[in-house]
């Protein structure tokens, strides 16, 4: 039998958000939960939906934190006053069930700055980065965690919680030409200077990551987002494709299982010969011209709220 989502309504819109290019939105629904909703007429497609669904839940699956997925049914109606054209089209083309995560009230992104004074064990890094690798997450770095520190008060100690793995299972854009057991570069993962422990993490992850919760988890994605996927008769036909893939990488573990990640200070002289050779040609007083865009407001100091 299925599993599927949970469903929602959205009731009110309540506003956009502007940090990632598909400017998902924050509504309240009919069960009175906040949840950020990602857009099915978004640019990044369907394929990007499926990719939330399938990690997320495999996540959730195998004991990480990650917000509680929900399929949200979105009239455009409810957010007539967004002011900007461009959101308001993407509202129009997003009328019907798109995807929910449930939002994390004052939650505090992972930057550069927090990690400073956030401590995190090797055995959750390398669960992590483990997962990460498996389903080829090119988008958590030091420069991009996709990671939250919440709660930030309280007496509940602070957590890492995992969102946005869009741009996981890069290998469903080209199906036939990506070999199950092919390395991809995680030297500069978000958690690579807290000495991820990954071959622990593999010993304990690789054995539940059976054909049986692969297809559980598969499961839940809604056929209309798969129906996209040229080159397959069905929407099972592609549950399939992805149930096979992910159970041949998981069994080729020994191939990908990322080690050799840099220090703090490995990355922040790479950073700097980066930076210094951008310098290079450029007439002396374009190099004096200060950085206009200042320190990003995500990456203010959440020291005092970590305990």
């Amino acid at each position: 039998m299925r599993t599927t989502l949970r469903e929602v309504t959205a009731t009110r819109y309540v506003e956009p958000l502007r940090s990632g290019g598909s400017v998902p939105g924050v509504v309240e629904a009919d069960d009175l939960g906040m949840y950020v909703v990602k857009f099915t007429g978004s640019a990044q497609g369907h394929k990007a939906l499926v990719a939330e669904v399938i990690v997320g839940e495999l996540a959730r699956a195998l004991g990480l934190r990650f917000p509680e997925l929900v399929l949200v049914h979105f009239d455009p109606a409810i957010a007539a006053d967004e002011p900007h054209q461009e959101v308001r089209e993407l509202h129009g083309a997003s009328a019907g069930v798109n995807l929910g995560m449930d939002y994390l009230p004052g939650a505090a992104d992972f930057t550069p700055s927090i990690a400073q004074a956030f401590p995190v064990d090797p055995l959750e890094a390398g669960r992590i980065v483990w997962l990460d690798a498996l389903t080829v997450n090119v988008d958590r770095t030091v420069h991009s965690s996709n990671l939250m520190v919440w709660p930030t008060s309280g007496t509940v100690p602070p957590r890492l919680w995992l969102i946005d793995h869009g741009a996981a299972l890069v290998f469903h854009h080209r199906w036939d030409t990506t070999a199950p057991g092919k390395k991809y570069d995680f030297r500069h993962h978000a958690l690579g200077h807290y000495a991820p422990d990954v071959r622990a993490a593999d010993a304990e992850l690789a054995p539940r990551v059976t054909e049986e919760l692969l297809r559980e988890v598969v499961a839940r994605v809604p056929d209309a987002w798969l129906a996209e996927d040229a080159g397959f008769a069905t929407a099972d036909d592609v549950r399939d494709a992805y149930v096979d893939h992910l159970l041949a990488r998981v069994r080729l573990s020994a191939a990908w299982l990322p080690t050799g990640f840099p220090s703090r200070e490995e990355l922040a002289a790479e950073d700097a010969a980066r930076a210094a050779k951008s310098q290079q040609g450029r007439p002396d007083w374009l190099k004096r011209v200060p950085d206009l865009h200042g320190r990003p407001a995500a990456e203010q100091d959440w020291s005092a709220h970590l305990g």
